[in-house]
């Protein structure tokens, strides 16, 4: 896959992020998504639908999310991003890492691990 496509790809990721989860802006977000839309994660319905319903519950629960893509990576036709997630301003968050297989560029399908950051940490690492 060249090089502009796979930037390409990226950058409509990161369009997603923006318009559905930051902006909660469903219409903007859905044209970013293929009409067979397939969604891994057990708590969204799949399809356009579900990813509706989805946003609707983010703009009712936490209207004041945020979501930060620390880094983000194209191979393929897959898109991995590393994400910091604040549901309520003030709180730790959590550590995402969100996998996007692309089709004619748009979003296909998607998976996700989440994991929430603790007060204290053995390490000094971080999460990001």
């Amino acid at each position: 896959m060249s090089d502009a496509r796979l930037e390409q790809n990226r950058q409509t990721v990161l369009a997603f992020y923006q318009a559905g989860i930051i902006d909660k802006d469903f219409g903007t977000a859905s044209k970013l998504l293929s009409d067979g839309y397939v969604q891994h994660n057990p708590r969204i319905a799949d399809g356009l639908e579900g990813f509706r319903e989805f946003v609707e519950s983010l703009k009712e629960r936490f209207p004041h999310l945020r979501a930060e893509v620390k880094r983000i990576f194209a191979e393929g036709d897959h898109v991995i991003a590393h994400v910091h997630g604040v549901r309520v301003p003030g709180g730790p968050g959590a550590a995402i890492v969100d996998i996007f297989r692309m089709q004619d560029g748009r979003i296909a399908e998607h998976w996700d691990v989440m994991q929430q950051i603790p007060d204290e940490a053995r390490n000094r690492n971080g999460m990001f």
